[in-house]
């Protein structure tokens, strides 16, 4: 009865970790939403070379480490599929984290790429020209994508397909934005690219100064709900070290009471980032 709660509610946690993931629409390339998601999410945590498939297994692998030694230390089987399902999450975790640095550390990197932009055109530059000198001149993290574009332009000669190549390196919100902005004055052609990108810098930067200070001011919600959330599975794993002490939940109303707890935890949780944490600029010009 206890592994048979425990699976109900490892499947119960898949289906709402599964609900946050958003399923890509006019895609062509026959990849599933999810996948194309973790994807994105790898690149943007400047992981490019792992692949679902291996974040996935891994996080397995932790999880199925961690229920073998919980297993072990407290003979309990819900508790131990409690913190199997906690280790089995920690992998994606870090690279959500991980990607949410690199966004943070890029959103004040922008407007320095769209000043650059914006002196090469004005020196009589090309656009294509102008996007490849920003692997020399541009800022330092963002260099080797600008430097695969000019690499991309001088094989192909096609502008589009090297646009495309760079937004999927980048896999940023403001790169959609750029790139889509150099593809239209390419095509239609147009006296105001100038403008726009001084526009775009002025805009990126009061971006950027507001989303700092509303952080800073927030960032304590954040920090509050995950102590809040790690403090009672601190205190049950410490009780997992004396089998005497978490023996009641070795019976099917013990596994109901850690049921009940993993799912309050997973949604407190959220609600409390939700409201505690800016909501993070989608790409909707992929």
């Amino acid at each position: 009865m206890g592994v048979l709660v425990g699976l109900l509610a490892g499947s119960g946690l898949f289906c709402i970790w599964w609900s946050f993931w958003v399923p890509a629409r006019g895609n062509g390339s026959g990849r599933s939403g999810p996948a194309l998601r973790a994807r994105e999410l790898l690149v943007q945590a400047d992981l490019p070379s792992v692949s679902p498939q291996v974040l996935a297994l891994t996080g397995l692998g932790f999880g199925v480490t961690v229920f073998l030694a919980m297993f072990a230390l407290s003979a309990v089987t819900a508790i131990a599929a409690c913190f199997g399902l906690m280790a089995a999450w920690l992998p994606i975790s870090l690279v959500l984290a991980r990607a949410r640095r690199r966004r943070e550390r890029w959103r004040e990197l922008w407007p320095e790429v769209v000043d650059n932009l914006g002196s090469g055109v004005r020196a009589g530059l090309s656009l294509p020209e102008a996007l490849g000198q920003i692997g020399q001149r541009g800022p330092e993290p963002l260099r080797a994508s600008f430097t695969a574009f000019a690499r991309d332009y001088r094989l192909t000669g096609n502008f589009g397909d090297a646009l495309d190549a760079l937004k999927e390196r980048l896999a940023d919100p403001v790169a959609d934005r750029l790139c889509e902005a150099l593809r239209v004055t390419r095509e239609v052609g147009g006296s105001d690219l100038g403008r726009l990108l001084r526009g775009l810098s002025a805009f990126l930067r009061e971006d950027a100064r507001t989303r700092s200070e509303l952080e800073a001011r927030q960032s304590w919600t954040v920090y509050a709900a995950r102590l809040a959330v790690a403090a009672p599975w601190l205190v049950l794993a410490l009780l997992a070290s004396r089998p005497e002490s978490v023996a009641a939940y070795n019976r099917p109303a013990g596994t109901v009471v850690l049921t009940i707890g993993a799912v309050v935890s997973v949604v407190a949780y959220r609600l409390m980032v939700m409201i505690g944490r800016l909501p993070e600029e989608q790409r909707v010009l992929r």
